[in-house]
């Protein structure tokens, strides 16, 4: 029988893990099935541009994957059975259950609009390119003069207000921060954030926390902000699914890992990106990111490729270079950081930073469809007896 391969969701790390998993096995051993909701691929480092109406290429999954062997299948995921192995996926045609052996869950995170009152009623987000398209859709009716405001002064937080100032100068644009504007940045990466937005016309409102948000305005603890459009971009939420398994999760809902990538508690479930709890350089949990995730997806596809063919597991550890940040088209910060992500003094910034992030993202959207990185690969056949297989599987060899 064929080792039945499941990767829920298409996102960066899914894809990847996808991809590469299929130039490393053979196709007489191995079915891998790729399960998403939407055809194409969405490069979520640039939502922000989606969002002021830039159009970005398109990139579709049967493209991508022709000719590897990838089964791409549409769909919502609506349940998952750790025990039993099996997911649900339910698309045009229905509901269908879908029995693995192996699954890596993808998933990834989207807008967190839980815990303050009116956040999903009235605000817009750009973490999905619905969301994005949306904004998009309310930005584009919007007459000189009236009022956007950002909630959150994360990456996200920055690039968004950044990009909207930017592309609609007409606009009153705001950002509130519930910390110090780019407090997590070196003295200079500060700086030149500050510089930026104050150039672009961007009020900042620092150290001020969003308690609720209304059509038409937003509530903090100092007192109401005017928004014609909130924009809500403070932290995300992993999907829930993975909450509702017997698999072992975090508080916040993400799969606890190995090192590898395999889940703790299920030893035929992988988890990457935003979805698992997995540890970086000086025990710290990875951050939710692209660069967290693209290397926690190779590691999971090198791992279960090794687990199948008998070959050595890999012993690398993520680890951070830089946070790279666009502050609109034609500027931006490149943060150097530690391996553990904490910022060092030095930076790149102004229209070199701008061309080094585009380089990342253009990269990023690379990778995915060359998930070997150009190098050679050989499709290896399943030998190992003791590769870990699904409650599925086992049953019908039985």
């Amino acid at each position: 029988m064929q080792h039945r391969i499941i990767v829920l969701g298409a996102g960066y790390t899914g894809a990847v893990v996808a991809g590469r998993l299929a130039r490393r096995l053979s196709r007489e051993d191995v079915a891998i099935t790729l399960v998403n909701a939407e055809p194409d691929f969405v490069e979520r480092v640039r939502l922000h541009q989606v969002a002021t109406g830039q159009d970005l290429r398109p990139r579709p999954f049967r493209e991508m994957f022709a000719g590897t062997g990838v089964e791409l299948r549409l769909g919502t995921v609506t349940g998952l059975d750790a025990d039993r192995g099996t997911v649900t996926v339910t698309g045009a045609g229905g509901a269908e259950e879908l029995a693995y052996d192996t699954l890596v869950y993808a998933l990834g995170s989207g807008w967190n609009a839980e815990g303050v009152p009116g956040t999903a009623e009235h605000a817009y987000d750009v973490a999905g390119r619905p969301g994005a398209l949306r904004l998009r859709e309310r930005l584009a009716r919007l007459d000189a003069g009236q009022r956007v405001v950002v909630v959150g002064g994360g990456l996200t937080g920055l690039e968004a207000a950044a990009e909207i100032a930017e592309a609609r100068p007409d606009l009153d644009v705001a950002l509130a921060a519930r910390g110090g504007l780019g407090d997590w940045l070196s003295p200079k990466g500060r700086a030149h954030v500050r510089k930026v937005l104050a150039g672009l016309g961007v009020s900042v409102h620092e150290h001020t926390a969003v308690t609720a948000v209304e059509a038409g305005r937003v509530t903090t603890e100092g007192g109401p902000i005017p928004a014609d459009v909130t924009v809500w971009t403070a932290g995300f939420a992993v999907h829930p699914i993975a909450r509702a398994t017997t698999l072992e999760v975090t508080g916040t809902g993400q799969i606890v890992v190995d090192g590898t990538m395999r889940s703790v508690s299920h030893p035929n479930v992988y988890a990457v990106g935003d979805a698992a709890m997995a540890m970086g350089p000086g025990g710290k949990p990875l951050r939710m990111s692209c660069a967290s995730g693209i290397p926690t997806a190779w590691q999971a596809a090198d791992s279960i490729a090794a687990r199948l063919t008998g070959g050595k597991l890999p012993n690398t550890s993520p680890r951070y270079f830089n946070q790279c940040v666009s502050l609109g088209r034609g500027n931006g910060l490149i943060q150097f950081v530690t391996a553990d992500d904490r910022a060092v003094p030095k930076v790149l910034t102004g229209r070199v930073a701008a061309v080094y992030k585009e380089l990342v993202c253009k990269s990023a959207a690379w990778g995915v469809a060359n998930p070997m990185l150009g190098l050679p690969a050989r499709r290896r056949r399943v030998t190992s007896p003791n590769a870990p297989a699904g409650p599925a599987a086992a049953r019908a060899r039985a």
